[in-house]
């Protein structure tokens, strides 16, 4: 049975007499994590990231005893959708096995996924708002199953401009305030705040004192501005961050977000900035193995590959093996496959694999029980959901290379498992495929080799990174997004009317000055219309 609003509130009460911590007491009693899955945001094309699913399989490559050391947030929910629609609720978020059948209810009885625990914990369940009342009713409802509520300060997407949250929040100062400081006063748990940099470092540190004089307990930044987005994300700023580690007060507990693309880029970052964690969003959905240590050179593990320069990473196969195993036991609740060791060059035993014919869908069971199937409860499990765009992103590479398992994984089916599992098996032929001729011929496999990887125009200031995070397709590995000056180059973005006309009007000034006024007021008009009339598309929820 759920619990009524009235034991919710004895619930509350009794956690109130508890000393509520904040700031960095609050920080060390969480563990002190020093990396972070970052929120991202809904209807994008990264809706689904810290599934409960994908953040165990995160957390599944760290020792027991360090599981504390990483910190993971929910997706971004929308506050008053959350507050409002019980179903909203069931769709989004699952503690327990019990429903958010009713308003004002909190689901009770067996612990479930989210905020579990045993297995999904610390855990910061993020919200976009811009009523202080909707948010706490809201963060009313998770309130019991988190450690801290967080404010999105830095959704920089277009629906964010319309229902004026996030980052568009950043013109109202006072509403922030009483947004941050509502929760601060009502919830028994810590409030903290996650914010884009602004024009100057002057603003940025005062908009951070704004946000922790409201009451937040951490602040996450994010090295980028508003506009940066899409195709015009660009790099990350972390001499901002770095300003603020040095001009707030020593205590103030930081975590940095922006430019994390593999595990050496980690220390790095704490080092630049001077930060308490580091958060990763995409660089931890292309690879969630990101903030894991290799093993050392002499243990031997299998999911780890290692080229003969030395450089590696996990391997797909292994790690989508992983993932799905964890959809069975936790997700739907059943024994996982048996499943043969890894492939390894080399052993006989294992060269079956090679000669395995391509996976087809032969399931005999007709559309309308398949359709009947769909309607089971377990496929409102936001892990499910988020099954198939987790894929394309981690194998990314891969799918590059081999279409016919991008084929195949885009005929996967919510809920359809098997079909997942036959994704599987093809990925797995696909890299024992791929090992088998790394041993014969590695150099065709290096960023500057003659495979299909790496096809990218030389001549783009990106390529230098691309060729220094390159792996073979069987490695997870990040996207390197092209710079906003390579985007115009290669034509995945391209100038408004009114950019096109403030280019030629500087072209036009560099010829025969003026100092018209009309004409450097459109020209600062048309500059601003370059941003903000950017694809929507890879928007990363900051």
């Amino acid at each position: 049975m759920a619990s009524t609003a009235s034991e919710g509130a004895r619930k509350r009460a009794a956690d109130h007499e508890k000393p509520k911590l904040t700031g960095r007491k609050f920080y060390e009693s969480i563990g002190s994590p020093k990396v972070v899955i970052a929120p991202m945001v809904d209807r994008s094309e990264f809706v689904g990231i810290e599934s409960p699913a994908w953040r165990m399989l995160t957390r599944s490559f760290f020792d027991q005893s360090a599981s504390a050391s990483l910190l993971a947030y929910s997706p971004m929910f929308h506050a008053r959708l959350f507050a409002e629609m019980a179903k909203n609720r069931d769709q989004c978020f699952q503690p327990t096995r019990e429903a958010y059948r009713k308003a004002h209810t909190i689901p009770a009885g067996e612990p479930f996924l989210d905020g579990n625990p045993e297995l999904d914990r610390p855990l910061f369940v993020q919200f976009c708002a811009n009523d202080p009342d909707e948010l706490l009713a809201a963060a009313r409802y998770v309130e019991p199953f988190c450690d801290a509520v967080d404010l999105n300060l830095g959704c920089p997407q277009g629906i964010a401009r319309k229902g004026n949250y996030g980052a568009f929040l950043q013109e109202d100062p006072s509403l922030i305030s009483r947004l941050i400081n509502k929760l601060h006063k009502e919830l028994s748990i810590p409030v903290t705040a996650k914010m884009r940099i602004l024009e100057t470092k002057e603003a940025t540190l005062e908009y951070a004192r704004t946000i922790l004089d409201a009451g937040a307990s951490i602040i996450s930044v994010h090295g980028r501005r508003r506009e940066q987005k899409g195709h015009n994300t660009g790099v990350a700023d972390w001499s901002y961050i770095r300003y603020l580690r040095d001009n707030l007060p020593p205590d103030t507990v930081i975590f940095a977000n922006g430019n994390i693309l593999n595990h050496n880029d980690l220390s790095e970052c704490l080092k630049t900035t001077g930060a308490d964690a580091v958060m990763s969003a995409e660089g931890n959905l292309s690879d969630p193995t990101i903030f894991s240590k290799p093993p050392a050179l002499d243990q031997a593990e299998p999911a780890y590959w290692r080229g003969k320069n030395g450089e590696g990473g996990f391997r797909v196969d292994a790690v989508l093996r992983r993932y799905l195993d964890i959809i069975h036991q936790y997700v739907l609740g059943e024994k996982t496959p048996v499943r043969s060791p890894l492939f390894m060059p080399g052993k006989s035993q294992d060269a079956s694999i090679l000669t395995l014919g391509d996976e087809e869908d032969h399931s005999p069971e007709p559309p309308r029980k398949r359709q009947k199937r769909d309607q089971n409860p377990a496929v409102n499990s936001p892990s499910l959901k988020a099954m198939q765009g987790h894929l394309f992103h981690m194998l990314r590479a891969l799918v590059a290379r081999h279409t016919d398992i991008r084929d195949t994984l885009a005929k996967c089916r919510l809920g359809d498992i098997a079909a997942f599992e036959r994704v599987l098996s093809m990925v797995e032929k696909a890299v024992a495929r791929g090992l088998q001729e790394y041993e014969v011929d590695p150099d065709q496999f290096s960023a500057g080799g003659n495979s299909k990887e790496v096809t990218q125009d030389t001549s783009l200031a990106s390529a230098a990174t691309k060729a220094r995070y390159h792996r073979p397709f069987w490695v997870c590995q990040p996207y390197i997004r092209p710079l906003p000056e390579e985007a115009y180059q290669i034509g995945a973005m391209s100038l408004s009317k009114k950019a096109l006309a403030a280019k030629e009007l500087e072209e036009q000034t560099s010829k025969w000055p003026s100092s018209s006024q009309a004409a450097t007021a459109s020209k600062k008009e048309a500059q601003a219309e370059v941003s903000s009339e950017l694809p929507r598309e890879a928007v990363v929820c900051g």
